[in-house]
């Protein structure tokens, strides 16, 4: 099978007692880099010299048949340089083969840089959007950001500490000045930061340059308050699919807050 191992996203005494176990039984390892992985193995005391395969951003999808017929006869335990393969790191071409290939994938679950920041951040958790990095060039990030600016679930990003200011700048021009914006910084290690404030405060901050792994935690978009005109638009939506204009206007009451009888009034007049 293929074993997808999450590994320390920088303190080292975050790696499992599973984790330890796979290293020093394992045969193969296919690695975002091979060198990290023998780092990995030499700071944690494991002496097993596995097969190693290079498996990265470049050569993911060539590489995937090989491995996956490799995993027919063996495991194959995946590592990536920090947190779960597949997760905005190499992994995903590989278990997508693998599955269609009918070759067993599971995990050893562990540290993952996105459930920690969001957790840490004090936004709310219970709906939530990965979005993995913000576009390198800043046409492309406001464009990006301004499809997301109604999105309701909060956000998770990652960043590059160079892009930081940049890219909170665009959040305030895209989002508002004073959507709320958590900045989580070198989780897990030495100099940890967590930083909460507005859009705007966090731009102003970061402007003068941040060192570090980042991640960015931004709230959903507030409810926006749904005109009657509106609603009386959706209900008539709805009838046109094939709804019942009294279910139809239930169901855009429930979901808007507007008077169920002034939608139902409403769609009548208009029709």
């Amino acid at each position: 099978m293929i074993v997808l191992a999450a590994t320390p996203i920088g303190n080292l005494g975050d790696a499992s007692t599973r984790l330890v176990e796979a290293l020093t039984n394992t045969e193969v390892i296919a690695a975002e880099d091979t060198r990290t992985a023998i780092h990995l193995m030499r700071a944690l005391g494991i002496e097993n010299r596995p097969r190693l395969i290079a498996l990265h951003e470049h050569n993911e999808r060539e590489k995937a048949a090989e491995i996956v017929e490799l995993a027919r006869t063996v495991d194959v335990l995946v590592l990536t340089d920090a947190g779960m393969p597949a997760i905005s790191d190499p992994g995903f071409p590989l278990v997508e083969a693998a599955a269609a290939a009918g070759v067993t994938v599971t995990a050893l679950p562990g540290p993952s840089a996105v459930l920690m920041a969001l957790a840490v951040a004090g936004l709310p958790t219970d709906r939530f959007t990965f979005e993995g990095f913000l576009p390198r060039k800043q046409g492309d990030r406001l464009k990006g950001l301004g499809l997301l600016a109604d999105e309701r679930r909060t956000m998770v990003f990652f960043e590059s500490p160079h892009r930081l200011g940049e890219s909170l700048a665009d959040v305030v021009t895209a989002m508002g000045a004073d959507r709320r914006v958590v900045v989580c910084r070198e989780l897990t290690k030495l100099h940890e930061e967590v930083r909460r404030g507005s859009a705007a405060e966090l731009a102003a901050w970061a402007a003068e340059g941040v060192r570090g792994e980042i991640c960015i935690v931004i709230e959903g978009a507030p409810e926006r308050e749904v005109e009657l005109a509106d609603g009386v638009v959706l209900v008539l939506a709805a009838v046109a699919a094939g709804d019942r204009l009294k279910d139809a206007a239930s169901e855009v009451a429930d979901a808007t807050g507007l008077s169920k009888r002034d939608l139902y009034q409403g769609a009548l007049a208009a029709r």
